[in-house]
C-alpha cells in the first residue's frame, strides 16, 4: 500500500510539475543559504586563528608602557621599555607563566656572504624562542643552549635572507659577516606565510652575543642601556591569560617605580589568547545572524510547502470523498497527504545540502585572501538544517492531511 501511495504522490507532484519545482526550490534555497553563510563564517573563524597560529600558540606580547607624572594621571607620563632585568623578574618569579623570552631587535645592520650583500631584522633570542613562536626549519637547526651560553657566534636565516644571500645553496656551515662580525650559519627557516611572514626577513642569532655586541641604539632611552624590544611569553594554562598578564605586569611594575597593573592604558602588551577569544564571539554572533537569515528562508520555504499542500487538498476534495466512499480510511487518506509532504521537504532539503557542499568545494579552489579560509560544511548546522527539515515536514503534511482525512464523503463529493 505504501508504495502504491509513493507512486501516487510522484504522479500528482508531476502533474503539478511548476508548482512542485518553486515549492522544492523555496525549501532547498533556504537550506543552502544556511548552510552557505554558517560555512563562511567558519571559515573566517578558523582562518583568523590558522593566521594568528603562524605567529605562535597562546602567544603574550609585553613591549613596554607609560609611567604617569602622578598617580591615576592620564596626561603627564614617560614611556618605559622592558630590560633584561623585566625579564629575569618574570622568568624567575612568574608562577603562572610556561615559557619566557626576551627579543631584541636590530633594523638597521647588514648581512655580507661573498659577494652577496642584504639587511634585515637581526634578533638576539634565547634557545626557547621556537618553543614559543612557530619556526619550521628548513635545513639544519635551532639555537641550543649551548650557543647562548658559550656565546657562540651562530645565526639561523629566515627564508628571504637565505635566498638573497646563497641563491638556494645549501648554507648550513657557511661564515656571513654581520657588521664585521663572523657568524656561521646552522640554520635555515622555511618560508612562512600570514602573520609570521615577516620571519622570512630576519635572522636569529644568540641573545647573550646579540646583548653584547648590538644592544638597542635607542636615544629616548639613555639611561636604559639594558632595555630590550619585548618580551615573549605563554601562560601554563591559557584560560588564565588575564591572570597571567595580570602577574607580568606586577612583577615588571616593581622594576619601573610601581605602575598600576590594572590600568590598561599604561602598558603596551597584546594577548594573542584574549584576540582569539574576542574574535570568536565576533563570528559566534556573525553565525548566529547568518543563521538565522537561513532559518527565516528555510521557514519562508515550509510554509510555501504547507501552502501548496493545503492548495492540493482542496483541488483534490472531489477525489477524497470518492476514495472514502469506496472504502479508504481515514488513515490511508492522512498517509498520503503526509508522504506528499514529506517527500517534498526531504528532496528539496537533501539537494540544498548537496548544492551547499559542491559550492564549498568549488570556492575551496579559488584563492582566499589572508586571514581566510574557504567555507566549511558545520556539522552543527547540518544537524540543524536536518532538524528543521523533519519539523518543516512533519507541518506540512500532517496539517494538510489531517485536514483531507476528516472530510466527509458526501461534502467532499458536493464540492465543484
Amino acid at each position: 500500500m505504501l508504495l502504491d501511495i509513493f507512486s501516487q504522490t510522484l504522479r500528482t507532484l508531476w502533474a503539478h510539475k511548476l508548482r512542485s519545482f518553486l515549492t522544492m526550490f523555496g525549501i532547498a534555497w533556504g537550506v543552502f543559504s544556511l548552510l552557505l553563510l554558517v560555512g563562511m563564517g567558519e571559515g573566517f573563524r578558523t582562518g583568523n586563528k590558522k593566521q594568528l597560529d603562524t605567529i605562535g600558540e597562546n602567544i603574550m606580547f609585553l613591549f613596554g608602557g607609560r609611567i604617569p607624572a602622578a598617580p591615576g594621571s592620564h596626561t603627564a607620563s614617560r614611556t618605559f621599555q622592558v630590560t633584561y632585568a623585566d625579564y629575569l623578574s618574570i622568568k624567575n618569579q612568574a608562577r603562572e607563566v610556561r615559557y619566557v623570552t626576551p627579543v631584541l631587535i636590530r633594523g638597521d645592520m647588514r648581512m655580507n656572504y661573498d659577494s652577496q650583500s642584504t639587511n634585515g631584522q637581526i634578533l638576539g633570542v634565547t634557545p626557547n624562542y621556537n618553543q614559543l613562536r612557530f619556526m619550521p626549519m628548513l635545513d639544519g637547526r635551532w639555537l641550543d643552549e649551548n650557543d647562548d651560553a658559550d656565546h657562540h657566534y651562530v645565526v639561523v636565516l629566515g627564508n628571504e635572507l637565505y635566498n638573497n644571500l646563497f641563491n638556494g645553496k645549501r648554507a648550513i656551515g657557511a661564515t656571513v659577516l654581520l657588521n664585521g662580525y663572523r657568524f656561521v650559519v646552522v640554520g635555515t627557516c622555511q618560508k612562512m606565510r600570514g602573520e609570521a611572514s615577516a620571519t622570512d626577513m630576519r635572522a636569529f642569532i644568540p641573545f647573550s652575543v646579540m646583548r653584547e655586541h648590538f644592544p638597542l641604539a635607542d636615544a629616548d632611552h639613555p639611561d636604559s642601556p639594558d632595555s630590550i624590544t619585548y618580551i615573549n611569553y605563554q601562560p601554563k594554562d591559557p584560560d588564565r591569560d588575564l591572570e597571567t598578564r595580570r602577574e607580568v605586569r606586577v612583577l615588571v611594575s616593581q622594576n619601573h617605580g610601581g605602575i598600576d597593573p590594572d590600568v590598561d592604558d599604561y602598558w603596551f602588551d597584546w594577548d594573542t589568547i584574549d584576540q582569539l577569544r574576542t574574535t570568536g564571539k565576533i563570528f559566534d554572533a556573525m553565525n548566529t545572524f547568518l543563521g538565522s537569515v537561513g532559518l527565516v528562508t528555510l521557514l519562508l520555504g515550509a510554509i510555501g510547502v504547507i501552502n501548496i499542500m493545503l492548495v492540493a487538498v482542496g483541488e483534490r476534495t472531489r477525489e477524497i470523498g470518492l476514495r472514502k466512499a469506496l472504502g479508504a480510511t481515514n488513515g490511508s487518506i492522512l498517509t498520503q497527504f503526509f508522504i506528499e509532504g514529506a517527500f517534498l521537504t526531504t528532496l528539496s532539503g537533501s539537494i540544498g545540502i548537496v548544492a551547499a557542499w559542491l559550492a564549498m568545494i568549488l570556492l575551496g579552489k579559488l584563492p582566499t585572501p589572508p586571514g581566510f579560509d574557504p567555507p566549511q560544511l558545520v556539522p552543527s548546522s547540518a544537524a540543524i538544517a536536518v532538524l528543521s527539515l523533519s519539523l518543516a515536514g512533519i507541518v506540512a503534511g500532517l496539517y494538510p492531511a489531517r485536514k483531507a482525512a476528516l472530510l466527509t464523503p458526501v461534502e467532499a463529493l458536493r464540492q465543484e
